[in-house]
């Protein structure tokens, strides 16, 4: 420090007062009492205060003592949360982690990870649960969840992260385009089979990538609150679906689906990351959390939508 003060002496001056006295901190410290005493006596001098009132009977500390001692040990601590901070990043992640998703999402995007995941951190035990019912992380004892929502979540203790956001598309089979033709408007929608979630649904908005907005009217053919059976009826040529672009990327990809108005896309799905705030600061649990992180954004970034590959006829 600039003014000559050594900051090992204010861990020797926490100890001294910790223990209540020299005798009982040389012995804790396994240091002469002498020296203990030579270092406070220049923290004093260096300080220009005085921090003890000592003779051979009696042992005081002072009112600014009592001030010093109060921020000095503070320091001592976070100087300690420091060192684990960097020490438990730097030991190798070990141990149980409970880790819940829906099924899409594990079946999507945690069956890819999950390998490389256990063979980064060999030590780490990973325990997957995929469901689609609503878990409870901290009652049902969860270390991680992964939850895909349209809308914002509601305010939690939960430790929340943004993982990935994907927009929805609209897609058909070729063989249903077709039969029934390729609409070029939004407003020719109307005219065509939709597969829908769900019969109460509030009208979804399609966006223009230039930015102009116009709303999604399909006559319903069928409802399911399950996108894979909405994915599995559009493959076989019932309709068209407003599906999130990862479902069915790798089907428009193999050509068994095509965009149906590829310039226009929809409200997307949210993948939010939760953890308890306790658990989030475990060593194996931040280690599953930032390698989460990680690939969930990178493969965000590789969900290109290019409405030039991706034309219906």
């Amino acid at each position: 420090m600039d003014d000559g003060s050594n900051l090992n002496d204010f861990a020797i001056f926490v100890r001294v007062v910790e223990h209540g006295g020299f005798a009982a901190a040389a012995r804790a410290l396994r240091a002469p009492k002498s020296t203990l005493s030579k270092r406070v006596a220049e923290l004093e001098a260096s300080l220009g205060v005085r921090l003890l009132e000592r003779t051979s009977r009696r042992f005081v500390v002072t009112e600014a003592g009592r001030d010093f001692h109060r921020h000095a040990a503070a320091m001592l601590i976070e100087a300690e949360n420091a060192r684990s901070v960097v020490l438990g990043r730097l030991a190798e992640p070990a141990g149980t982690v409970r880790l819940t998703a829906s099924l899409p999402t594990a079946q999507l995007s945690l069956a890819g990870m999950i390998p490389d995941l256990v063979r980064r951190w060999p030590k780490l035990r990973l325990l997957v649960n995929a469901t689609d019912r609503f878990v409870d992380l901290v009652r049902d004892g969860f270390d991680l969840g992964i939850r895909d929502h349209f809308a914002p979540l509601e305010d939690s203790d939960l430790v929340q992260r943004t993982l990935q956001y994907q927009p929805s598309v609209l897609v058909a089979a070729p063989r249903y385009l077709e039969r029934h033709g390729t609409p070029d408007e939004p407003t020719q929608l109307a005219a065509h089979d939709g597969l829908l979630s769900g019969p109460l649904d509030a009208p979804c908005r399609l966006t223009h990538v230039r930015g102009t907005a116009a709303e999604l009217s399909m006559q319903p053919r069928l409802f399911a609150d399950e996108r894979l059976v909405l994915l599995e009826a559009a493959s076989a040529g019932l309709g068209i679906a407003c599906l999130p672009f990862q479902l069915c990327a790798e089907r428009l990809h193999a050509g068994a689906l095509v965009r149906v108005l590829p310039d226009w896309t929809a409200d997307g799905v949210t993948s939010t990351l939760l953890m308890p705030p306790r658990r989030a600061e475990l060593p194996a649990v931040r280690a599953v959390a930032d390698f989460l992180i990680e690939r969930f954004r990178a493969t965000e970034t590789s969900l290109t939508l290019n409405p030039s590959r991706s034309r219906s006829f």
